[in-house]
């Protein structure tokens, strides 16, 4: 073999690198453009799931409401609290912050503000006994009244009943025959976060 054809042969093979290095790049480019464009689809598909989800979960949180609402007036009154006034989701909105109750049972000395749960945990009931504790502030015409908080749930996890009734809450359970039945035992003394509390 000459040198001629050797330089031809070295020519032909950096032409073939040059060739295969502007593929590659190409088919790089190519798929950086795919996996943008698939993470684009991804995010939007996640967008519509957290929407429907979101959707889901609200009307599901009134559905839990409207089955509470539907006994709750009648298991306090049968306890001798003779609230007759029922407001769902009550709504305040102070200084910048707001307050929000899923049910408000009221008269014109007592309130008992209510959180609805489809399932009850811990957590629930220490965010819950923060709300109460700001509920006069929000709710000043309550101020001066004997305020309760109950919770109702389709389900509890946890011994979160029994935490709920340790901190002085009136426990409710969403269900069975009558829609909702009072937890809490007849001679049981809830917490009032009112001003005579």
């Amino acid at each position: 073999m000459n040198i001629q054809e050797n330089e031809k042969n070295i020519q032909e093979i950096w032409a073939l690198f040059r060739e295969t290095d502007r593929k590659i790049k190409a088919m790089s480019e190519e798929s950086e453009r795919r996996s943008r464009e698939l993470d684009e689809r991804f995010k939007a598909t996640d967008r519509k799931i957290d929407k429907v989800a979101g959707m889901f979960d609200t009307q599901w949180g009134k559905l839990m409401e409207s089955l509470a609402e539907g006994g709750v007036l009648k298991l306090f009154q049968e306890r001798g609290i003779g609230v007759y006034q029922i407001y769902q989701r009550a709504r305040c909105r102070r200084n910048g912050r707001h307050l929000e109750i899923d049910l408000l049972l009221a008269d014109d000395d007592v309130a008992v503000a209510v959180e609805v749960k489809t399932t009850l945990k811990a957590d629930h009931i220490t965010e819950f006994l923060e709300d109460m504790s700001e509920f006069p502030e929000f709710f000043p015409r309550y101020r001066n009244s004997k305020i309760y908080g109950a919770v109702a749930a389709l389900r509890m996890e946890q011994q979160s009943e029994r935490f709920a009734q340790k901190q002085g809450l009136f426990v409710i359970k969403i269900g069975g025959d009558g829609m909702t039945e009072m937890l809490n035992p007849t001679d049981f003394k809830a917490k009032n976060f009112g001003a005579e509390g």
